[in-house]
């Protein structure tokens, strides 16, 4: 189970970031794939009103595995689609956090219609 808050200790001090924030960043990072439903408005569906929705994440040190549940609009690639998802999420929470990213599972739950 991942604890609330984790951090490194830096010379001038400790830097803690919610688990929290990992699920929002992975869930905002794969609404951003072109190919998966995020109807206007903002971040919805599978998501809910929260991009965090969606997104299961289990931090072990510094390494991180995610689960992350989504729509494909109709007429994209499943696979191709869930592989931009993954170096997405990776991407960006590497980058955000310094986290290792080591898995991000994607589940495809639905097909939306296309716009």
């Amino acid at each position: 189970m991942a604890k609330d808050v984790f951090g490194t200790e830096e010379s001038i001090g400790e830097v803690q970031i919610a688990s929290e924030v990992v699920t929002a960043i992975a869930g905002i990072s794969a609404a951003e794939v072109d190919g998966i439903e995020t109807p206007a408005g903002g971040v919805a569906g599978k998501f809910g009103k929260s991009p965090s929705k969606g997104v299961k994440v289990n931090i072990n040190g510094n390494q991180v595995t995610l689960d992350v549940i989504v729509n494909v609009k109709f007429g994209y690639s499943i696979p191709k689609v869930s592989a931009k998802v993954q170096d997405k999420v990776s991407q960006a929470i590497n980058n955000m956090t310094g986290l290792e990213v080591t898995n991000v599972n994607v589940r495809v739950a639905g097909i939306a219609a296309a716009d």
